[in-house]
């Protein structure tokens, strides 16, 4: 039996090399006699860009950039230099990971840096940038990549905005001018790792903001802020970015950068899928392993593991995903792409014990299933 272990990342936890290390350990342990292929993947949120430069054979290059709060940091961007490709990570710029809890703020956090690493890209005359933009601590609309780029926003009374979120709702002129024309050649691929549109009730405010700090009451600053970006938008620049699939993604820097660069937005783990070969391994399997953090109803709505068995489902293999929380175990969806959805967490209450012993209870979880098979 030759079992192809591709999870994704455990969110907070452990990356998806370190996954898949575990879940092959915990076979190995087992009384099953198997081959393995480790085969981490993502969906473009954190560490995205890590594993397609190691599939891909590229390398970091090194950037002085802005964080979410403006504070000056050491970063870095992917680079390929047979294609001339930039691989750019918006949490490596932008991203929750470079907050303190106490220091989340999506009124004011914004997506300058990683326009900086945009920048930095276009200096090295990339011909293609792959934009990563999952594990975002922003709802600013991509607003900061825009202006870091050169578009400029101003109020009714022709004063610049340049505090940026917070001056949003303020919002009544764009100018395109000086817009760095190099982008305008540069082939831009957004990896998005949700669906959900810019606005609403499922959109980037309500449904992403509370996971960067928002309040409720945040919350309706955060979509009247948008809601007033779509409305100028739509009057001055006469596109929707309110029906744009994906366009909530990373606070709507989805939206933003389809609307005002003309970026391609795809399924994270489709792009990855393809880019990397997975089907090449695909066709040596007989048993696929998957698994996330928390298989939710997001994991359905194109996530990593989503991917994964979906390709797995065309091939006919059987797929069996791990979770530390899993909440659709019922749902009709989960059983038609998954075989069996094992959580690894026997006590799911201490929920900061668990994502301490991911690794080790992710071990435990593989040798009882590779007993079981």
């Amino acid at each position: 039996m030759h079992i192809l272990i591709a999870p994704n990342a455990f969110k907070n936890s452990l990356d998806a090399a370190k996954v898949a290390e575990a879940i092959n350990n915990g076979l190995q342990k087992s009384k099953l006699s198997c081959t393995t292929t480790c085969f981490p993947v993502a969906d473009g949120g954190d560490g995205t860009a890590r594993l397609l430069i190691d599939h891909l054979d590229g390398q970091f290059i090194p950037a002085i950039v802005n964080d979410p709060l403006k504070r000056k940091i050491s970063s870095s961007f992917g680079w390929i230099e047979k294609n001339k490709t930039a691989v750019i990570e918006l949490a490596a710029a932008s991203g929750l990971r470079l907050l303190k809890a106490d220091e989340y703020d999506p009124l004011i956090a914004t997506t300058q840096g990683t326009g900086d690493l945009i920048l930095e890209a276009l200096n090295k005359n990339a011909t293609k940038i792959i934009l990563c933009i999952g594990g975002s601590a922003t709802v600013d609309g991509g607003t900061g990549i825009l202006t870091a780029l050169g578009i400029r926003f101003f109020d009714a009374a022709k004063n610049e905005l340049d505090d940026l979120p917070a001056s949003l709702s303020f919002l009544a002129e764009i100018d395109l001018e000086g817009l760095d024309k190099r982008i305008t050649t540069t082939e831009m691929i957004v990896l998005c790792d949700v669906e959900n549109p810019l606005l609403g009730p499922v959109g980037a405010a309500a449904v992403f903001g509370p996971q960067k700090g928002a309040s409720a009451k945040d919350v309706e600053v955060l979509e009247a802020r948008l809601t007033k970006f779509h409305e100028v938008v739509l009057n001055k620049v006469g596109k929707d970015m309110a029906i744009i699939k994906h366009g909530g993604a990373a606070g709507g820097v989805a939206a933003s950068l389809h609307t005002f660069l003309n970026a391609h937005l795809v399924n994270g783990i489709d792009y990855f899928l393809e880019a990397t070969g997975f089907e090449n391994e695909l066709r040596k399997a007989d048993v696929v392993i998957t698994g996330e953090g928390s298989i939710d109803e997001q994991t359905l709505q194109g996530k990593g593991p989503f991917g994964v068995a979906k390709r797995a489902k065309e091939s006919s293999l059987p797929v069996i995903a791990f979770g530390g929380r899993i909440t659709i175990a019922t749902h009709r969806s989960s059983q038609q792409y998954f075989d069996r959805l094992i959580s690894i967490n026997e006590n799911t209450d201490d929920l900061e014990a668990a994502m301490k012993n991911t690794y080790t209870n992710l071990e435990k979880a593989a040798e009882r299933l590779g007993d079981l098979l």
